[in-house]
């Protein structure tokens, strides 16, 4: 019987994982031999953890690598870009949803879900297998069960809803949260910035589905954001969809109108446009294809960099004026920034790069990957909450305004947006009827001046209140946000100190009752789900194996006798036939019977490696 050892009392003084979930790519790090490290499995070529899924027919779900690989070839059994959909309803992701080859519903608190298959998920459980994913990765990668505590990245732009989404998500995968830290404050840790006597930095994240830009000023170790701004849906999906379009306007003739609508044939070409747009980054052309066998549908053409550029000006200007607007809320301009940091891998684009060090008029940073960095720096804050060395404090604000619709549905905003976090505030209200006994609260968040323009993040209602002339009353209403940008609000009558309070629950949200059914779904299918992640990683692992013998074993097979070969052979057929299939014990044995017929293969190779290396050597000069 394994026994796990819980710590109730004082937890800080264990690991913590820095996590990015991201639209696209996620990352994990952690932090330790003194400096922050990202974890990957050896043998791949980057850390990245593709933010996919895909549905095969027999009901299991692959995460990560595998998903993306599959998403090609079955576009319509895969889910990419969830994260677009945390904390939204419909209305919300309207043109997004256009992208999910899945029909998509919502709850009656206002949550998407998805029919996948004959069940549904939301959002936040689709990012729950993510997350768990990641955790797997993280423990495969350190040899041990890796830390359950995490600090999580979130675009600086997320609302409250989103936010709580989050953490719902890693609720429901069985993760603690430590802390949700702005992606931009995590970029500017993992820098080092952080070790700066003085300076004020601009922090450019362009992501997969999400971009803001961050002002900060960094002194003695003290982060402090002046302000913030941006947009949760502009990113590299967006100048995936503009290839897109140029490929559907060229081939407009060749389709019926159903099949131009059609999800899934449409996620296939947003692939198509990710890898042309990627392969721009490198190269001044590119090929767009368009591949339907089953439509007879090949087409073919050459994009150029420019030609890519000029479609993508739009979003990138979109990009700037969001840089203007933050300036403007800092009152500092272009001249007053000491270092431009640049963080997603959507600022790979020459474009980005170049309009932005015009911009702002000095050569951003970029030494470090962008896709790792955000989640080297929640490594760091994570290192600083377990209690490590750095004296590190970030004073973050929030991204928009909060406040109370009032009678006429006018918004008055309690918390003024880029008001620094944590923090709290109170704003009087009172009656508008005669004799009046309660109040319902409407609490909005957004720049507009009417609640109908901005978004709704819950209700509650205060009872209670003695009756009396409208507008005698007097109630207190206290918004108090945390240091993961969480909202709490409380209303209170003064003369009889009637209460009521929530933490605010998102009308686009789980209610604690539905995360916790989740929780016990996840609890009860925890044994298919391991035995579905160790049959996943064993695939992955027996792919790679036969790779690595079918690529080495033409250089020295004159080298083996006929029966050895052939035993090779027959192992590399079984482990084929073998990773096709879903039995787990006939998997693993595929697996070791290819490890024991090459083992004289690789005998062989480390003979060869070794006799190279010795070539010329005389025994003096060792």
């Amino acid at each position: 019987m394994a026994f796990l050892e819980l710590d109730v009392l004082n937890n800080d003084n264990k690991a913590i994982l820095g996590i990015d979930l991201g639209t696209t790519n996620s990352m994990v790090a952690l932090f330790r031999d003194g400096r922050p490290q990202v974890l990957a499995l050896e043998g791949w070529a980057d850390a990245r953890i593709p933010s996919a899924l895909f549905f095969d027919e027999d009901g299991t779900v692959a995460v990560g690598r595998e998903a993306r690989a599959k998403a090609v070839d079955e576009p319509g059994a895969s889910m990419l870009s969830i994260k677009r959909f945390m904390g939204c309803g419909l209305a919300d992701c309207e043109n997004d949803l256009s992208n999910v080859p899945f029909k998509a519903s919502e709850s009656e608190n206002g949550v998407v879900a998805f029919d996948i298959r004959g069940r549904r998920f939301t959002p936040q459980q689709l990012s729950a297998r993510i997350l768990k994913h990641i955790w797997d990765v993280a423990s495969d990668a350190l040899l041990e069960p890796a830390p359950l505590r995490a600090v999580i990245t979130v675009p600086a732009y997320f609302d409250d809803a989103q936010r709580q989404a989050t953490r719902d998500a890693a609720r429901i995968a069985g993760l603690d949260v430590a802390r949700i830290v702005n992606e931009p404050t995590a970029a500017s840790l993992a820098y080092g910035l952080d070790r700066k006597k003085e300076g004020t930095v601009a922090v450019y994240d362009l992501g997969g589905g999400t971009f803001d830009v961050s002002i900060l000023t960094i002194e003695e170790g003290v982060f402090r954001v002046l302000a913030t701004a941006g947009n949760t849906h502009l990113g590299g999906d967006d100048l995936d969809r503009v290839l897109v379009g140029l490929a559907l306007n060229e081939i407009a003739e060749q389709l019926d109108e159903g099949v131009k609508r059609d999800p899934a044939f449409l996620q296939g070409v947003r692939l198509a446009a990710e890898r042309t747009k990627i392969e721009l980054s490198q190269k001044p052309s590119a090929e767009l294809a368009v591949v339907a066998p089953q439509l007879g549908l090949n087409w073919r053409r050459e994009v150029t960099r420019p030609q890519f550029e000029e479609l993508a000006q739009p979003w990138i200007d979109r990009t700037l004026d969001a840089c203007r607007q933050a300036l403007l809320d800092a009152k500092l301009k272009t001249k007053d920034i000491d270092e431009v940091v640049l963080v997603g891998g959507s600022t790979r684009i020459p474009a980005v790069r170049l309009q932005v060090e015009s911009f702002f008029g000095r050569k951003p940073k970029s030494e470090l990957n962008p896709d790792e960095i955000v989640a080297l720096g929640a490594a760091v804050q994570g290192h600083v909450l377990a209690g490590g060395t750095r004296e590190v404090l970030l004073l973050d604000v929030t991204p928009l305004s909060l406040g109370i619709e009032t009678v006429g549905g006018a918004v008055a905003k309690v918390i003024q947006r880029n008001s620094a976090i944590p923090l709290q505030a109170t704003e009087g209200f009172t009656t508008y009827a005669e004799n009046q006994t309660g109040i319902d609260f409407h609490v909005v968040q957004g720049e507009r001046e009417m609640a109908k323009d901005c978004r709704t993040l819950g209700r509650f209602k205060l009872i209670g209140i003695p009756p009396m002339a409208a507008g005698m009353a007097k109630v207190a209403v206290h918004f108090s946000i945390d240091a993961n940008g969480i909202l709490t609000v409380t209303a209170v009558e003064n003369s009889t100190s009637t209460k009521a309070s929530i933490e605010v629950q998102p009308m686009h949200g789980l209610t604690d009752d539905e995360v916790e059914v989740m929780l016990e779904e996840s609890f009860a299918h925890a044994r298919s789900d391991f035995d579905e992640s160790r049959l996943v990683n064993l695939k992955v692992e027996i792919s790679t194996m036969v790779r690595a013998t079918e690529k080495n074993l033409h250089f020295v097979a004159d080298q083996l006798d006929r029966e050895t070969r052939d035993e090779i052979q027959d192992a590399v057929t079984a482990a084929k036939k073998a990773r096709e299939g879903q039995d787990f014990a006939a998997t693993q044995a595929a697996r070791d019977g290819l490890e024991q017929a090459t083992l004289p293969l690789a005998a062989l190779l480390m003979d060869s490696v070794a006799k190279a290396a010795l070539a010329g050597k005389k025994l003096d000069s060792f």
